[in-house]
């Protein structure tokens, strides 16, 4: 197999200092590939102005990456200088490092970019403290877009930003994906292609621990020349943007991460519209199996719904609201 080429395969190993090449087009902050005398890799972000107060503050550690701040006030000029240790995590580094790049396209001052890097670099450092290093798979991608539109409609009018993020439980492998006062919500995608039924993955996912118990699903169509078709990064940047509360939008890096995410390239595609959504509420008389009514001896089960089977319990999604 063929090695996947990066950045710095072109740079040359410097005899003192490093080496660096300006990344073309890279917005308004200078960003550079580099290498030190030791072969490392390195990522350079170039900050006008003295940001040691924010950095001593909001910089984090990352296993692996070495992350400065160098320069000093009387230049009036500072670099973020992120350094890969290993040399077998080029390809997850290269990642990072690309998702900066397009991260920092957009932005014109140096204070904002050192929040945005760091905020990523927090990001990547609870991926790969995380059991889920790895691409996620496409029913994965699916899942998870399902569960942030449901995240928008909850912060969209019925619950503070914060509280809907702490709302949000499935990377957190609670029982339903959602839960905020008496109210519980599972959350499934179903795809264009995929006949009218979800898969259950567990005994405990449709049985209610709290008053309300409801059954959302998204049904999700690949539309790659519509306007309104978001992409999982997408769709991501665009909750990122609406989030005025620092301590959520936190708390939400934080939950991406556990749930397996990172910006990566890998999820520019496939881009998705929501071309339909049903809301079932779950109760007595619904279809399911759950881990109270297994008889003994069984303690593990999966099973599909039929959605015709479970018609007359739909219901208005404003139901959910007012519970």
């Amino acid at each position: 197999m063929t090695a996947r080429s990066t950045p710095w395969d072109e740079i040359a190993t410097p005899e003192s200092d490093y080496n660096v090449r300006l990344i073309a087009g890279s917005s308004v902050i200078p960003m550079y590939w580099g290498k030190d005398i030791n072969g490392r890799c390195l990522f350079l972000i170039e900050l006008e102005g003295d940001h040691s107060k924010n950095f001593q503050k909001n910089g984090t550690s990352v296993h692996g990456i070495d992350v400065d701040l160098r320069g000093g006030s009387a230049s009036q000029l500072q670099g973020l200088v992120l350094t890969l240790e290993n040399q077998v995590d080029r390809d997850l580094f290269s990642g990072l490092c690309e998702t900066l790049v397009s991260s920092l396209q957009p932005v014109t001052d140096a204070s904002t970019a050192l929040a945005v890097a760091l905020m990523h670099i927090k990001r990547w450092k609870a991926f790969l403290a995380g059991r889920k290093r790895r691409v996620l798979s496409p029913a994965e991608v699916r899942g998870l877009f399902a569960e942030l539109q449901f995240l928008r409609a909850l912060y969209d009018g019925h619950l503070t930003q914060s509280k809907a993020v702490n709302a949000w439980c499935g990377p957190e492998g609670v029982h339903q994906d959602f839960i905020f006062e008496d109210t519980a919500v599972e959350i499934k995608s179903l795809s264009g292609r995929e006949r009218n039924s979800v898969r259950i993955s567990s005994e405990d996912q449709l049985e209610a621990l709290s008053g309300s118990l409801f059954l959302m699903i998204f049904r999700l169509t690949e539309q790659p020349d519509s306007d309104q078709s978001l992409s999982l990064n997408s769709l991501v940047t665009q909750i990122e943007q609406e989030m005025t509360d620092s301590h959520a939008l936190e708390e939400f890096s934080t939950k991406l991460a556990a749930n397996g995410y990172v910006e990566i390239r890998e999820y520019d595609e496939p881009v998705f519209l929501v071309s339909g959504q049903k809301c079932y509420r779950v109760r007595d008389e619904f279809p399911r199996l759950i881990r109270s009514e297994l008889p003994g001896g069984i303690i593990r089960v999966g099973y599909e719904i039929e959605l015709e089977s479970i018609l007359e319990f739909e219901c208005d999604i404003s139901e959910i609201w007012s519970d």
